[in-house]
């Protein structure tokens, strides 16, 4: 979830973090850190966090007629 308690501390996702690319993250506070990092200044900004995509529904199981009117 976006919005939920407990959320584990991630340098990419942080209020001081810039992201730079998909391995190094620019944090105010430590300079250039891993991706993956994270220290005792993490502030969560959800608006940085990108949730994962939804996975892909199968509809194989239903037949035509069950789409039709």
């Amino acid at each position: 979830m976006l919005f939920r308690k407990r959320i584990e501390k991630s340098c990419s996702y942080c209020k001081f973090g810039t992201k730079l690319d998909d391995e190094e993250v620019l944090c105010a506070r430590k300079g250039l850190v891993s991706i993956n990092g994270k220290c005792r200044k993490f502030r969560y900004e959800p608006l940085k966090r990108i949730p994962k995509k939804a996975k892909a529904q199968n509809f194989e199981q239903f037949k035509d007629e069950d789409f039709s009117l």
